[in-house]
């Protein structure tokens, strides 16, 4: 079966990210080194590698560390032996999501009090602004303390 062969650009193209970035992971670890060809030298891109950059980017775009992506990428090919691991490299990649969808929860909860304490403010109503003002003051204690947890 002849393999076919793919520049840097079309890698980039397929799996949406920059020729930079591939070239950063490759030189850290998380890509495999790339085939050569040997008149120009150029990375060439196989399918199979294709294939990694689509892992690679589904897991980038989740935010996960770069570290956490190495480690992913490099025991994925253990099988059934390396599953265990990889379960649990995703249930802490889920984790953090969830505290980051809960974070930015909280943030959209601290606009909308602004929000409703300004319209209280425009409307002249003191003791609504008072009272929303109170909240916001806790929500913002809240929002403080859970930033500086991280």
């Amino acid at each position: 079966m002849n393999q076919t062969w793919h520049s840097i650009g079309e890698a980039a193209l397929y799996c949406g990210l920059s020729e930079s970035t591939l070239r950063y992971y490759e030189d850290v670890g998380i890509i495999a080194p790339i085939a050569r060809d040997p008149d120009t030298g150029h990375r060439a891109y196989s399918d199979d590698d294709l294939q990694a950059l689509l892992i690679i980017s589904c897991l980038s775009a989740t935010g996960m560390p770069l570290a956490k992506m190495k480690e992913y990428m490099a025991n994925r090919k253990r099988g059934q032996e390396g599953a265990p691991t990889e379960i649990e490299l995703l249930r802490d990649q889920k984790r953090r999501l969830t505290e980051e969808r809960n974070f930015l929860k909280a943030r959209e909860e601290y606009v909308t009090l602004k929000i409703n304490y300004w319209q209280a403010v425009a409307a002249g109503d003191e003791a609504e602004s008072s009272r929303l003002g109170a909240i916001a003051e806790e929500k913002v204690k809240t929002l403080s303390h859970w930033k500086s947890a991280k």
